[in-house]
């Protein structure tokens, strides 16, 4: 068995990279991932990638915000220290909407932040894991799973044919910065 893990293709375009992609598909071989320096639209789709659900998530954290918004302002203002000011009723629910709304802002943007951090692994400290270098700058990379594809001739002349730069076997999963 080889030690090769991942085929990668480098494209100098991102028309080519998609039509590597076309070609690929076509003949049932597997993409594992693209690494790309910039978004490319429509890529998710033909890729067959599942649209986030940060949305959900967002939702949620909002639900709590505002739950405990009102929370906040009715323990303060009429359990634990009602003020009779002017009259007014200790519970006004169009005085508490201002703050409400801001709470549930802040805690569905922190939310969605932290959110985003812990699902794609991005904590402070923790060295960036890349297929390539130059994805980042100014190549396009098409990922393959060597092991899934046992054929790799026909992946490298797939690739090639699609206008690939440069066609490298992986070894290890990921290339450190370090």
């Amino acid at each position: 068995m080889s030690n090769t893990k991942y085929i990668l293709g480098s494209f100098a375009d991102p028309d080519e990279m998609m039509e590597g992609i076309d070609k690929l598909q076509a003949n049932n071989i597997s993409i594992y991932d693209c690494f790309t320096p910039m978004p490319i639209h429509g890529i998710e789709a033909k890729l067959g990638v599942k649209p986030s659900r940060l949305p959900i998530a967002a939702f949620i954290f909002g639900a709590i915000g505002t739950c405990l918004g009102f929370s906040l302002i009715y323990f303060t203002m009429s359990y634990d220290w009602p003020m009779n000011i002017g009259g007014k009723p200790s519970m006004p629910l169009p005085n508490f909407v201002p703050i409400t709304f801001e709470v549930t802002i802040l805690l569905c943007a922190l939310g969605m932040v932290a959110t985003f951090f812990y699902r794609n692994h991005l904590f402070p400290g923790r060295a960036p894991r890349v297929m390539d270098m130059r994805a980042s700058d100014d190549r396009f990379i098409l990922a393959v799973d060597a092991s899934e594809n046992a054929n790799h001739e026909l992946i490298d002349s797939l690739l090639k044919e699609a206008g690939a730069v440069e066609v490298k076997y992986n070894e290890r999963k990921y290339v450190s910065y370090e």
